[in-house]
């Protein structure tokens, strides 16, 4: 379940990840057994030279010289330098926003984001088969993402409760205004509404539809439809620059109201979650998202969507991809991989009758283990029925 104190993701109390916190076991001088994550310690360099260090674990850290590096080791500390010349952390102690991602925009448009560079980096050192220092830069990059993301669950349980997050997937090509879209929209803009997580995979299409009606969650839903409509002009993703344009403008039109610097609990309430992927970098960031975990494995990233919908997925029209997160998805509630599931909300009855899912699933997950969990499928053109259906708590 959602929210289970054992659940893989959660923080620990062993990471020291700013300078504030590093100065408080600074001051006891004893950093041992300790992971200390992506510090600038050559700025204002502080004296180590009495300080505990055994079992101490630098993760992207910069030290001040070698001969500090070289006395740590000697002391019984443990070191992973970050990695030069890379576009992006090598430890991220923080999930992405869509400022962090947009960055560069104003200036060089959608060739000079962050989002994009980081994208260029990867296709120019072997995109999924990366030589082995990139490899480790980029195991050790989503390692980051992963701890920043139990921290920004166990930030939003302790807020919200245990109530499980809702995963909404979709085609990426569905053009900005389109029915599918505004439905997946106005779902996703209800159940956020109604204090649920939104979780998606930070695509454009059905993905972004879903995060832009949890961004509405505090508005109505004719400011919603308005949103849309400011958005449609811009409808494929591959003109990059007016698409991205268009999403930027209507964030200056609506604005969220203001979250401090680290407040995930107050980003994720307004846009939700979103785990997209370097290895589909070639489409424009998803910019409604509260908060944006960005991998460099798509395996993992995939995973980690279906693993947090425990609350119950929506899948509106979508084709390969879609279909492929379908059957993952099953495999998961057969088994009880991740715990009890919620409902299976396939929206669009005339879509899904051409691709019969519900015709193999039922007998599928009838036949389940745990019990016949083939009730958990509703086929609907209903937002009513999909809300009904996914009120529901998962079965113990």
């Amino acid at each position: 379940m959602f929210g289970d104190p054992s659940h893989p993701f959660d923080a620990t109390e062993f990471e020291v990840e700013s300078r504030a916190e590093f100065e408080v076991h600074l001051a006891k001088r004893s950093l041992a057994g300790l992971i200390v994550l992506g510090l600038r310690l050559d700025l204002d360099v502080p004296d180590l030279t009495d300080v505990d260090v055994s079992g101490t674990l630098f993760v992207g850290c910069k030290l001040a010289s070698a001969e500090v590096e070289v006395d740590l080791i000697r002391r019984g500390a443990h070191l992973i330098p970050p990695f030069d010349a890379r576009p992006y952390p090598t430890h991220p102690a923080l999930l992405y926003t869509p400022e962090d991602l947009s960055f560069g925009f104003a200036q060089d448009g959608f060739a000079g984001m962050f989002d994009t560079r980081v994208y260029q980096h990867f296709l120019d050192h072997g995109g999924a088969a990366p030589d082995l220092r990139e490899a480790i830069s980029q195991r050790l990059h989503d390692a980051g993402i992963d701890n920043a993301l139990g921290k920004a669950l166990a930030a939003w349980i302790d807020a919200h409760g245990t109530q499980g997050a809702v995963g909404i997937m979709g085609g990426h090509a569905e053009p900005r205004g389109s029915a599918a879209y505004r439905m997946a929209s106005t779902l996703s803009h209800r159940l956020a509404a109604a204090g649920r997580l939104i979780v998606t995979g930070g695509g454009p299409g059905v993905m972004e539809a879903a995060n832009l009606g949890a961004y509405f969650a505090t508005r109505t839903e004719a400011e919603l439809s308005l949103a849309i409509d400011r958005l449609a002009p811009a409808p494929d993703f591959r003109d990059h620059d007016p698409f991205t344009a268009a999403a930027l403008a209507v964030r200056a039109e609506f604005p969220a109201p203001a979250a401090a610097a680290g407040d995930v609990v107050g980003h994720l309430t307004l846009g939700g979650l979103a785990l997209p992927t370097w290895l589909y970098g070639h489409e424009p960031a998803n910019l409604f998202a509260g908060q944006i975990g960005k991998y460099f494995s798509n395996a993992v990233r995939e995973d980690s969507i279906l693993r947090l919908s425990r609350g119950g997925i929506v899948f509106a029209p979508g084709w390969a991809g879609t279909v492929q997160e379908v059957f993952q998805a099953a495999t998961k509630t057969f088994y009880r991989t991740d715990g009890p599931s919620g409902a299976f909300v396939f929206l669009g009855v005339a879509h899904w009758a051409d691709l019969p899912v519900e015709a193999l699933l039922r007998p599928l997950l009838a036949k389940s283990p745990h019990g016949d969990q083939s009730h958990l499928l509703v086929v609907t053109d209903s937002l009513d029925e999909a809300m009904e259906a996914l009120s529901a708590s998962p079965a113990a």
